[in-house]
């Protein structure tokens, strides 16, 4: 996921109205083209039709751009409704039949579509869970979930992480006590009254930060001002973003598994699923693949390189042999 300023919709809701509104006139925001049967690696969809769907991040978006070309490949013929602003919105494109699929993150699915709010540690438990209810309480099919988790995380800049000897989100408690003027952080407005956010960071790890060592800044802000390590040396991130990798951060490692689990799966309506079961087949294996090393490398494509989508999908999908 690279997540932008807007990606923060990710963890949000939207009230009904104004969502189902604004889906109709943000999903036209997409390409809104059609990405004809190619059939080179088999004709498994011929003579399907889908619409693929995406929220309006980078990662979302390649994320998307993978799923076309596979199907495609597959003998689809496939619309391009990527970049829907908003993960309200995507959802209820899905839910109205306006897309066929799009991907989705554990935690979002569990905590903003199915109200939960108390996140599950373990990956697998947290998958379970998010897809089974989800399919009984409203006939959504999730696919297999990438390693990848683009979740909450701390960066700061790798030799300064050095300087001051920290790894862990555990070893900011000490960083407090004994260097408090190192202890400076650069977090986002929503991240600081979240339950999931600051509040409760600093209450599972017992770090007490004074207030003038935080900084509110807008995400992308975040990322700069972590490199130049003026305004803090810690900085809120998200763990897939691409920026991470080319401004030479370093995450720190939420050892005491604080942060919700965010993996990314495919998901889809359960009639689209029973009617073309080949779509989960297709896309599965690739899912596998998707770790954040990988997707860091991929955003980082679109987001510091300035390739389209489309491209760094297709590049990459080529150099793991899913697309000739």
């Amino acid at each position: 996921m690279r997540l932008s300023a807007a990606s923060r919709a990710t963890r949000a809701a939207v009230s009904g109205a104004a969502t189902i509104a604004a889906v109709a006139a943000l999903a036209a925001c997409g390409n809104d083209s059609t990405q004809a049967n190619q059939g080179s690696l088999g004709q498994e969809l011929k003579g399907a039709k889908f619409t693929v769907g995406s929220k309006d991040f980078s990662e979302s978006i390649i994320l998307g751009q993978i799923t076309m070309q596979l199907l495609s490949g597959h003998g689809a013929t496939v619309i391009d409704k990527t970049n829907i602003k908003g993960s309200t919105n995507t959802r209820t494109a899905l839910m109205s039949g306006d897309i066929d699929m799009y991907w989705e993150y554990t935690g979002t699915g569990w905590i903003t579509y199915l109200k939960k709010t108390t996140p599950i540690p373990d990956p697998k438990q947290q998958y379970d869970a998010v897809a089974k209810e989800d399919l009984s309480a409203n006939k959504v099919v999730w696919g297999a979930p990438a390693p990848l988790n683009n979740t909450y995380a701390f960066a700061i800049r790798k030799e300064k992480a050095s300087e001051l000897g920290v790894k862990t989100l555990s070893d900011l408690k000490q960083l407090v006590s004994s260097k408090p003027d190192q202890a400076t952080f650069c977090i986002e407005s929503e991240f600081s009254t979240r339950d999931d956010g600051w509040p409760g960071l600093q209450k599972a790890y017992g770090i007490d930060v004074p207030k003038n060592n935080v900084k509110l800044l807008d995400t992308g802000v975040i990322y700069t001002e972590t490199k130049k390590g003026q305004t803090c040396n810690f900085g809120e991130v998200f763990a897939t973003d691409g920026r991470i990798a080319s401004l030479g951060l370093t995450v720190l490692d939420d050892d005491k598994k604080f942060f919700p689990v965010y993996n990314a799966a495919l998901t889809l309506r359960q009639d689209t699923d029973q009617k073309y079961q080949d779509i989960r087949k297709i896309i599965d294996p690739v899912a596998a693949k998707l770790t954040n090393e990988v997707m860091q490398q991929l955003n980082a494509k679109v987001d510091a390189d300035g390739q389209e989508p489309s491209k760094v999908a297709k590049d990459w999908l080529t150099s793991q042999g899913f697309l000739k």
